[in-house]
């Protein structure tokens, strides 16, 4: 699932391939490969359009998710190059969390009015790790995914955050089993490419990454009707072609099962302690021409968020560029992916957002066209996780009464 290596010899001129977008039309993937190598002119184009398709769809305002990051186990069976969250069996870091440590992490979330558990964990670490599987027994299981569904039943009934599940790959079971106590889930594509499993690329010796292979458990979950969310990770050794490439795959999915509420543009940054900590990072010009590309693919309905956290003194750019989201944001955890990285203040986000024209408003995990049951959304929200909501939301499906700002 390689793209091809040149943008073909005839391409539309930008200015075209955004009149079609705005028009409604679904544009191909040359359309893609010349909206991903726009230079800065044909950008500020690009960028126009990609606002205004978004602002058709979600007017003027911005969302985020009030979240507790919960890192079940940073054991894993992959060795991703960018990756600093897994840990090896020997590194004094290595953790797999307990019931009480993680009810102790929602219950600071809810006081802080956290709405959302965010379950991010290793792929699978007991394939490879005896005292996973030892830890596990301890806990009265055998894989790490029926753990997972335990401590999503424990703090969904506990403390009412509506967890949302980054497990990895999945089979059938396992996704109906967390269907019905969590409010979405998720796992990056990231980059359809098979290129970057070839030794000394970024998913060489992980299994866990085969283009194929993620897709079909996102493919597994749109006919589970489990709300979903995805995205691409840009600057890991990708082309610009691929990620283009990477975007029409999970446009293909969403309109065969409208379960994708969201896509991700997120900027891969260095690590200290990662095996590419000597790689280029990507420019925040690399970012907005990516997140415009993505809103013109994927058109003004999809819910699109880039990290404001990973782009600390340049974020408010990217809601010229179309983004209608900023993602997870937690007045109680780090994010554990990029600790490194601290999140925004809320208020100076909202100033972010209102200098640019917009209203920043906090939402639930799962995103309020699935709550409404929209056409295309109907039966994604089991009965437990809609009962939680439905006393909170206002008549846009947001958080009704947002509690007070707070500083980290």
């Amino acid at each position: 699932m390689t793209a091809p290596s040149a943008i073909p010899a005839t391409t539309a001129p930008i200015e075209e391939i955004a009149e079609r977008a705005l028009g409604g039309e679904s544009l191909t993937a040359a359309d893609g490969y010349a909206l991903i190598h726009a230079d800065a002119t044909d950008l500020t184009r690009m960028m126009a359009a990609a606002s205004e398709l978004r602002d058709r769809h979600h007017g003027r305002t911005i969302t985020y998710s009030r979240k507790v990051f919960i890192p079940l186990t940073n054991l894993c069976r992959q060795k991703c190059g960018y990756c600093t969250f897994a840990r090896g069996p020997r590194d004094e870091m290595a953790h797999t969390m307990s019931p009480d440590e993680v009810l102790a992490v929602a219950r600071a979330g809810k006081r802080q009015g956290c709405k959302e558990a965010l379950f991010s964990l290793g792929e699978r670490p007991e394939e490879t790790y005896d005292f996973v599987r030892d830890d596990l027994a301890r806990f009265g299981h055998k894989t790490t995914s029926s753990y997972v569904r335990e401590m999503a039943e424990l703090v969904l009934r506990e403390t009412g955050l509506q967890p949302h599940i980054n497990q990895g790959l999945m089979e059938r079971d396992q996704i109906v089993s967390l269907r019905e106590v969590s409010a979405s889930m998720g796992m990056m594509l990231e980059v359809v490419s098979m290129r970057l499993h070839e030794k000394g690329g970024a998913h060489w010796n992980c299994p866990g990454k085969i283009p194929e292979d993620r897709l079909r458990t996102m493919r597994i979950a749109g006919e589970e009707k489990v709300a979903w969310t995805t995205g691409i990770l840009i600057g890991i050794g990708e082309t610009r072609e691929e990620r283009v490439d990477s975007l029409l795959a999970i446009r293909d999915l969403h309109e065969e099962y409208g379960n994708i509420q969201e896509v991700i543009v997120q900027n891969f940054r260095v690590k200290d302690d990662i095996a590419m900590r000597h790689k280029d990072e990507p420019s925040v010009f690399e970012m907005m021409r990516t997140i415009a590309t993505a809103r013109m693919l994927l058109g003004g309905e999809m819910n699109i968020q880039a990290p404001p956290n990973l782009t600390p003194d340049a974020h408010g750019m990217y809601l010229l560029a179309g983004i209608n989201d900023w993602g997870g944001i937690s007045p109680v955890t780090k994010d554990h992916i990029n600790p490194e990285r601290p999140w925004p203040n809320i208020l100076d986000l909202r100033e972010t957002c209102a200098d640019a024209g917009f209203t920043l408003r906090e939402r639930f995990g799962i995103y309020p066209e699935y709550m409404r049951e929209d056409p295309g959304y109907e039966g994604f929200v089991p009965t437990r996780i809609r009962e939680t909501i439905e006393s909170m939301t206002d008549k846009e499906g947001l958080v009704s009464k947002e509690a007070e700002a707070w500083t980290l």
